[in-house]
């Protein structure tokens, strides 16, 4: 199920599911490691000897966030139970603690002992072989260890720790675990247990008639006992309220000291306040030493023993844009270094996706075409990063950074892609699309490689390198072979690909995709040029879902958690990016400013689409509008920060007032 409420601190990520179990739980890299899994930390609740844990349909739940923070806002009610549960979350933003405050309300007329079950099924270093947990009496805390990953879990409720506590084995000959102990009110007091283990910790509050009380509980990740030890000191020495206020303080401040409020003034307000949730979303997905996740929503691995918990450098390079529209390049600069750092020497462009530590992720991708070996790669990726890069510079103007780079990684990767091309067509050779899916000359890939050689050429120009002339020819070449090998004037429109086989000849793919926008986005054509118009128009029409829910498809008959056979009314399901894509089209094309009421329509589309806590997903289901896939999606995230962006700056333009210095896409 989807991930309603993430938090963060770029060495931790948490996500929380739609029953308030704690899903994922990442250390000491977002995304890496996953000592969860998809496995719980669940919540149970018992009064009056009743039990009911927080997924159970009988509690209603509303998921927020306070406003412009990543501290969670929650409220569940149990009607037959007569108790209301206020649940606030945050990850410090300095320590590696997640605090939890649970704010229980008794809405009986006679005082009531309420009891809360806190119960822990990690899987340490993604496995549930060797670990052990055990209470230890001088913390007053549950203890998680495995090697160096170390959790400690403990709490305060009516001024009294640890109430009862309880281990178990899990998953192995029989046994479901300690959590099902919690279901009768009591725990077993079971000190230790190695293996496949599980834990439950309960604290009891003594409630008063038509009256509340609070659990403050806490989680300290670490290497070591000694290390959750003196974190969880700072929390009894600076104040459990102090810290979880103090980091709501920091992300108020971060969000708006770089989106500026007067600037979002433009906007309507449920679109202004989905922009600033979107940032905050965004940085939980990144880690501190620069990858930038895709999304961490270990459920998706219900499909395939793999995850989305990687930096794939096309969007990160997408992300990276969006932050530095808005000032936040202390991050950007990590992620730049970080694909320095993993451009590999001997062929200077970058893997399919990366761990946040720099290792090579999960790929699907062959070594083999036919009977020629071959190292897979999307040359979008690399093209992208290249562009964003030059984006970056533009913004900042920090020589001295870029110096570096440019040796290191502009240079090396701008040499391969001018050489990386085909003599007879002057296109790029085949690689990967965007979609992961397809080896071709994409549409979308020609694109970002015209950009990536106009990047390369400004900063080969601003060091006096004579190379520069090299990329500018180059560029103009793949601009020309685009309108000349990519054009059909029977369609009217672009190809997404063009196919080569093994005997020389060549066809092309017109299947209708969105992801023929990269040819207006990154500058190869004008959005106002007849074949670009032409092409936008037919993938527009044809690719919006014919349903109450609308959205674009990413192409025509799209398999990928397909909901609908009715391909000529739902072509694919609707995607956020996708719907984006089509928004940035009509702002370029914008020459009044009615005119930009369509694009307002489609970004009001998207903060439809999300959840109430405004997470966004990658896709929605056709009917119903149900989250697809991974949410959140760090992509979907940025794409939207972008288009407002692009927005915010057209409607200043056209109003004639003074532009915002963010820097246009292209």
């Amino acid at each position: 199920m989807p991930r309603p409420l993430v938090l963060g601190n770029g060495n931790i990520l948490v996500a929380l599911d739609n029953d308030l179990s704690i899903r994922d739980f990442t250390f000491p890299y977002v995304g890496l490691l996953n000592h969860l899994g998809g496995h719980r930390i669940r919540i149970g609740v018992w009064c009056d000897g009743r039990f009911a844990w927080m997924g159970d349909p009988s509690w209603s739940k509303d998921y927020r966030y306070e406003v412009d923070t990543l501290v969670t806002s929650v409220r569940c009610v149990h009607h037959e139970m007569a108790i209301e549960i206020h649940l606030s979350d945050c990850v410090l933003h300095r320590d590696n603690i997640l605090l939890r405050k649970f704010e229980v309300q008794n809405h009986a007329a006679n005082p009531r002992d309420v009891r809360i079950f806190l119960c822990h099924d990690f899987l340490l270093a993604e496995t549930d072989i060797g670990d052990t947990a055990f209470y230890n009496p001088f913390a007053d805390a549950m203890i998680h260890y495995k090697r160096d990953n170390y959790f400690l879990i403990s709490g305060i409720g009516d001024e009294r720790g640890i109430y009862q506590y309880t281990t178990g084995i899990k998953g192995f000959r029989g046994a479901e675990g300690a959590w099902r102990d919690s279901e009768d009110g009591v725990l077993s007091m079971n000190p230790v247990e190695q293996g496949s283990v599980d834990s439950a910790i309960s604290f009891r509050l003594e409630v008063p008639a038509n009256g509340s009380e609070i659990l403050r509980s806490w989680i300290c990740v670490g290497h070591d006992l000694a290390g959750v030890v003196a974190l969880q000191k700072r929390v009894s020495q600076l104040g459990f309220d102090d810290l979880l206020e103090q980091t709501a303080n920091y992300w108020i401040s971060w969000t708006r000291n770089q989106s500026e409020d007067k600037q979002l003034e433009a906007l309507p307000p449920t679109v202004a306040d989905l922009f600033r949730r979107s940032l905050l979303i965004t940085r939980t997905q990144i880690d501190n030493r620069g990858a930038i996740l895709a999304a961490n929503d270990s459920d998706i691995m219900d499909t395939a023993r793999a995850h989305y918990s990687y930096m794939w450098p096309r969007d990160g390079a997408l992300v990276a844009h969006a932050l530095d529209q808005l000032g936040y390049q202390d991050i950007t600069r990590r992620f730049f270094q970080f694909c320095r750092d993993v451009l590999p020497p001997d062929r200077p462009a970058l893997m399919h996706k990366y761990s946040a530590d720099g290792s090579w992720g999960a790929t699907w991708h062959p070594w083999t075409v036919g009977d020629q070996s071959e190292i897979p790669f999307q040359q979008d990726s690399t093209a992208l990063v290249l562009w964003s890069l030059w984006q970056h510079y533009s913004q900042y103007r920090d020589l001295e950074f870029v110096e570096a780079l440019y040796r290191e990684m502009v240079v090396p990767a701008a040499d391969f892609i001018v050489a990386y091309r085909d003599p007879d067509t002057g296109l790029p050779r085949p690689s990967y699309d965007l979609w992961e899916e397809r080896r071709g000359v994409n549409a979308f890939t020609c694109g970002t490689v015209y950009a990536a050689l106009r990047a390369a050429a400004n900063f080969a120009q601003l060091f006096h390198d004579p190379r520069a002339l090299i990329y500018v020819e180059a560029a103009e070449q793949v601009r020309k072979a685009i309108a000349a090998n990519l054009w059909d004037e029977t369609a009217g429109r672009f190809a997404r690909r063009l196919v080569l086989h093994p005997d020389g000849s060549h066809e092309l793919d017109l299947t209708i995709d969105a992801a023929v926008y990269s040819l207006f986005a990154f500058g190869a054509f004008s959005a106002n040029d007849p074949r670009i118009e032409k092409t936008m128009r037919q993938t527009l029409s044809r690719l919006w879902v014919q349903t109450d829910i609308g959205g674009l498809a990413r192409y025509e008959n799209d398999y990928y958690f397909r909901r609908s056979d009715d391909i000529g009314r739902v072509p694919g399901n609707p995607w956020i990016i996708c719907t984006l894509w089509a928004a940035q089209y009509y702002i370029a094309r914008a020459k009044e400013t009615k005119e930009l009421e369509t694009p307002l329509g489609l970004m009001l589309w998207v903060t439809k689409r999300c959840a109430t806590s405004g997470v966004l997903p990658e896709q929605v289901h056709p009917y119903t509008g149900e989250h697809l896939s991974v949410a959140p999606l760090t992509w979907s995230h940025a794409e939207f920060v972008t288009t407002c962006l692009l927005y915010m700056n057209k409607l200043a333009e056209l109003d004639g007032s003074e532009t915002s210095t963010a820097a246009p896409i292209n």
